[in-house]
C-alpha cells in the first residue's frame, strides 16, 4: 500500500509518447471554436477533394516541469500503443518547456511554408527564395563577416536559390579553402570570404538561415494546435490535391508523416510507431512513411496496413497513384512487414 503510494506521486525520468489527433489536410479541424477548412488557396483555381489525407501526431505526457509517476510510466510499459523516452530525449536539459514549444511551433511554421514551396515546385509554378540569415552560433566562423538580416545570394558565383542549393555548395567548397559568399545587406550587393568548418558530416559557415518564399498567390494552412516540422509532407500533398482536378489518392483514405524541403525531400521524424498505431485507430489501410524511418515500422505495421517507403514528394506522389488506380502496390518500395 505505501509503495504503491510513493509510486504515484514519484516523479520520473521519463515522458509518455501515445498516440495524438489525426487531421486530415483536405478536411476542416477547430479552430477558436468554429470548424475552418485546413488548406485554403485564394488567386487559384480550386477543386473539389474526396476521402482523407491524414498526418498524424504525438501526444506527449510529462515535461521537466511535470514529470509523470513511476506509476504511469510503469502503465505505459505494459502498454503497446504508448512508448517512454528518457526526459531529456524530449526536453534537453539548457532547454525549458517553454523554449521547447517556442521551438516547436516555430519548426511548424517554417514546415508549412516549405510544404507550400514543394507542393507549387511540384506543381510547376515559378516563385522567388530569398536565404535570410536569422542568427549566428557561438564561435561561428561567418562571425564578422555575415550579420542576422544579411540575405545569402551565392557561393563562389553560383547563385543559391534554396537551403539545399547552399548546403550543397558548401560542401563542394570544403573546408581547406575559403568560400566567396555573395550577399545583400541593407539592399547593397558584396561578397566576403569565410572559410567553412566541419560539423558531423556537414560542411557549414555558421550561419541559421530561413528561406523566405514569394508564392504566386495566397495559401493558407490553419493549424496552430500542432507543433514541430512532421506533417510538411502531407501538408505539401493536401495542397497538391487542392490545386488538381480529380482526387490525388482516388478518394481513399492516406495518412502520412515526414518533414519536407523546397526540393520535395522527405526526411524522418519522431514517434512514427505511435503515428502508425493513431492511423490503425482511425481505420487507415495506406500509410506513407520517410524511408529512414523504415526500421522503425518493421515489424510494427498493423494488420491490414500497407506502409510505403518515401524519399520524395515524388514518391509519396507514385504510392498515391497507385492507390487511386488501384494498380499492384508491391511493385512501389514498402517498409517491411519484419
Amino acid at each position: 500500500m505505501v509503495i504503491g503510494l510513493i509510486l504515484a506521486v514519484t516523479p520520473s525520468p521519463y515522458v509518455i509518447e501515445k498516440p495524438g489527433p489525426v487531421y486530415n489536410t483536405i478536411g476542416t479541424a477547430e479552430q477558436d471554436g468554429e470548424r475552418v477548412q485546413l488548406i485554403s488557396v485564394s488567386g487559384e483555381p480550386v477543386y473539389p477533394t474526396e476521402g482523407s489525407l491524414d498526418l498524424l501526431t504525438v501526444s506527449l505526457v510529462g515535461n521537466p516541469d511535470n514529470r509523470p509517476s513511476w506509476l504511469s510510466v510503469a502503465a505505459a510499459w505494459l502498454d503497446p500503443n504508448q512508448a517512454v523516452i528518457p526526459l531529456e530525449s524530449a526536453f534537453p536539459p539548457d532547454v525549458s518547456t517553454k523554449q521547447r514549444e517556442e521551438q516547436t511551433q516555430a519548426q511548424m511554421v517554417n514546415s508549412q511554408q516549405d510544404a507550400i514551396a514543394a507542393a507549387l515546385t511540384s506543381l510547376g509554378y515559378d516563385y522567388p527564395t530569398i536565404l535570410s540569415v536569422v542568427s549566428l552560433p557561438d564561435d561561428s566562423p561567418a562571425e564578422g563577416a555575415i550579420a542576422a538580416g544579411d540575405q545569402v545570394v551565392s557561393v563562389n558565383g553560383q547563385e543559391v536559390a534554396d537551403i539545399t542549393a547552399l548546403r550543397e555548395a558548401l560542401t563542394r567548397n570544403g573546408v581547406d579553402d575559403a568560400a566567396s559568399i555573395g550577399i545583400i545587406r541593407d539592399g547593397a550587393g558584396e561578397t566576403v570570404e569565410v572559410t567553412p568548418v566541419e560539423a558531423g558530416e556537414a560542411v557549414v559557415v555558421g550561419i541559421n538561415v530561413t528561406s523566405d518564399y514569394d508564392f504566386p498567390f495566397e495559401v493558407t494552412i490553419e493549424l496552430d494546435s500542432v507543433g514541430g516540422p512532421s506533417a510538411g509532407m502531407m501538408f505539401a500533398l493536401g495542397i497538391i490535391d487542392t490545386l488538381t482536378p480529380g482526387f490525388i489518392q482516388g478518394g481513399e483514405d492516406v495518412a502520412g508523416t515526414g518533414t519536407i524541403n523546397q526540393a520535395g525531400e522527405v526526411g524522418p521524424i519522431g514517434g512514427i510507431r505511435q503515428k502508425l498505431i493513431g492511423a490503425d485507430q482511425n481505420d487507415v489501410d495506406w500509410f506513407l512513411a520517410p524511408a529512414d524511418n523504415c526500421d522503425e515500422v518493421t515489424g510494427h505495421v498493423p494488420d491490414g496496413m500497407t506502409v510505403f517507403s518515401v524519399e520524395t514528394l515524388d514518391d509519396a506522389l507514385a504510392a498515391l497513384d497507385a492507390v487511386r488506380i488501384g494498380s499492384d502496390t508491391d511493385a512501389l518500395e514498402q517498409c517491411p512487414l519484419g
